[in-house]
C-alpha cells in the first residue's frame, strides 16, 4: 500500500514538474515572440499586417516564431567579397569642404569644353549621354530653369530621405546637397557618420553650359556593390520630383522633414514612390 502511495505521489510530482516546465516554456516562448514582434515594427509594411501578426502571436507563438525563422532562412547570405567591399562604406568619407567642391565642379576634367562649345544643346546632350553609357554611372541633361528650381529648394531643404525598393521592403537613403553635388548614403551609415557618411551615389551638376546653352550636365556615380543602375536612376528621378517640381504634397514632405520632424512619416515617402512606380 505504501509503495502504491509513493508511486502515486511520485507521478503527481513528475506531472507537476512537467506542467511547470510547460508553463515556463510557454512563457519564454511568449517573451521571445513579443521581442520578435517588436523588431518587426521597423518593417514599413508592419502597420498593414499588424492585426494578423498580433492574432498569430497571441494564439500560437510557436507558429509565429517558426514563420519568422523560415523567412530569415530564405534570405540569401551575403557573399564574402561583397561583405568586404561593403565594409569600406562604413568608413567616414572626406569632410565636405570648399576644397572638395573645387575637385568636383570642373567639367574640363571630363571633356574639353572648347571642343564642344560650338555645338548646340542637343548635340552636347548626345555626346554626354553616349560618353556615360558604358560606365558605372547615370547621366542626364537638365534644363536650366529646372535646375534653378532644384537649387532654390536645396537651399531650404539641404537634407532629405528617399526610399528605394528592396526584396524585403524598402531601404531609406539620405541625400545631402553640397554646392553643385548631391551625396546619397544609406540611412544606417548616416546615423553613424552624419554629414561625413560614406556615399553610395554622388550626383554632380555641371553648369558650364547653363547660360550659353540653357542646359545642365548631370552625372551620377554609384557604388555598384551597394546599389545598381536602376536604383541609382530611381534616386535621381525622386530627387527631380521632390526638388524640381512644384507639387504641394512633396513640398509638404520636404517642409515636414526639415522643420516639423514630429509630423514626418516615412510611409508617406513609400506611398509617393509606389504611386509613380519609378522602378519600371
Amino acid at each position: 500500500m505504501k509503495i502504491c502511495q509513493c508511486y502515486a505521489l511520485s507521478c503527481r510530482l513528475v506531472s507537476h514538474k512537467l506542467i511547470q516546465r510547460s508553463i515556463m516554456s510557454s512563457s519564454a516562448m511568449q517573451v521571445k515572440a513579443e521581442k520578435a514582434a517588436e523588431d518587426l515594427k521597423t518593417n514599413p509594411f508592419y502597420e498593414k499586417y499588424s492585426k494578423k501578426i498580433s492574432v498569430l502571436q497571441e494564439t500560437s507563438p510557436e507558429e509565429f516564431l517558426h514563420r519568422l525563422e523560415t523567412r530569415e532562412k530564405k534570405k540569401l547570405p551575403m557573399k564574402e567579397n561583397s561583405r568586404s567591399q561593403y565594409s569600406s562604406l562604413l568608413e567616414p568619407k572626406k569632410q565636405l569642404t570648399d576644397e572638395v567642391k573645387n575637385e568636383d565642379e570642373s567639367l574640363n576634367k571630363i571633356m574639353k569644353i572648347e571642343l564642344i562649345d560650338n555645338k548646340d544643346a542637343d548635340e552636347i546632350a548626345k555626346i554626354w549621354n553616349d560618353y556615360h553609357r558604358t560606365k558605372d554611372a547615370i547621366s542626364a541633361i537638365i534644363p536650366g530653369e529646372v535646375y534653378e528650381e532644384m537649387n532654390l529648394n536645396a537651399k531650404k531643404y539641404p537634407t532629405f530621405l528617399l526610399p528605394i525598393p528592396r526584396s524585403q521592403g524598402y531601404e531609406f537613403i539620405v541625400c545631402q546637397f553640397f554646392y553643385n553635388t548631391v551625396h546619397f548614403t544609406p540611412l544606417l551609415n548616416y546615423q553613424v557618420h552624419k554629414e561625413n557618411a560614406p556615399e553610395c551615389l554622388k550626383i554632380t551638376h555641371y553648369t558650364e553650359f547653363k547660360d550659353s546653352k540653357g542646359i545642365i550636365l548631370m552625372k551620377g556615380e554609384f557604388q555598384k556593390n551597394v546599389i545598381n543602375v536602376q536604383e541609382a536612376q530611381c534616386l535621381a528621378n525622386q530627387l527631380q520630383l521632390y526638388y524640381s517640381q512644384k507639387d504641394a504634397d512633396r513640398l509638404k514632405l520636404l517642409e515636414q522633414f526639415t522643420t516639423k520632424p514630429n509630423e514626418f512619416k516615412h510611409m508617406d515617402l513609400i506611398k509617393q514612390i509606389e504611386t509613380y512606380n519609378m522602378m519600371k
